[in-house]
């Protein structure tokens, strides 16, 4: 559900900060994106609880007021959270530094620096590659994005029998080349 209504007034004060800089409003995952000679520089995300001024390259920028916080597993992202018209008003200077920072990164073609992030692959999965090959070449015929969402869904169940019973739902999918949100 998108939160677009609840939270009008603080993304049309955001739209206003950011329209005053050189930077090109497109669409892009249904949320107005900002970008810099084609490259995301900022993005307006609305949420349940917070709107939030998402910085591509966050981790770039230096934030000594500490606004910036990490969603998830992300490497470069970060975003600056809002929950009111008033709490953008009173950081106006501040957030117009950081997307002058992040301008700058951007037009020098900064990037953070990523790290490849292993994800272990449960012992319950080795065992099933073990006693059934067919099942580990179509496994491994998966897309590196497909093969990780697999096993970030294994690995977050904490016991072996959850393990099991979600690697032997997860079978038909992965024999039909599908990642684990796909959709029939």
């Amino acid at each position: 559900m998108a939160y677009r209504e609840r939270w009008q007034a603080e993304i049309a004060e955001l739209q206003a900060i950011l329209s005053g800089f050189d930077l090109k409003e497109e669409r892009k995952w249904g949320k107005p994106c900002y970008t810099l000679d084609g490259k995301n520089v900022v993005i307006i995300q609305d949420f349940k609880e917070y709107c939030a001024l998402g910085f591509f390259q966050g981790a770039l920028l230096k934030d000594p007021k500490k606004l910036l916080v990490q969603l998830g597993q992300v490497q470069a992202g970060r975003v600056m959270k809002f929950t009111g018209v008033e709490e953008i008003a009173a950081k106006t200077s501040t957030i117009k530094a950081y997307l002058r920072e992040a301008m700058a990164a951007a037009k020098a073609e900064l990037k953070v620096e990523t790290k490849p992030r292993e994800l272990p692959v449960p012992d319950e999965l080795k065992d099933k590659f073990r006693k059934d090959p067919k099942f580990k070449r179509a496994f491994e015929a998966l897309t590196p994005g497909r093969q990780r969402g697999y096993l970030f869904h294994f690995t977050g169940a904490k016991q072996s029998a959850t393990r099991t019973a979600r690697i032997e739902r997860a079978m038909p999918a992965i024999f039909e080349g599908r990642g684990f949100q796909e959709r029939r």
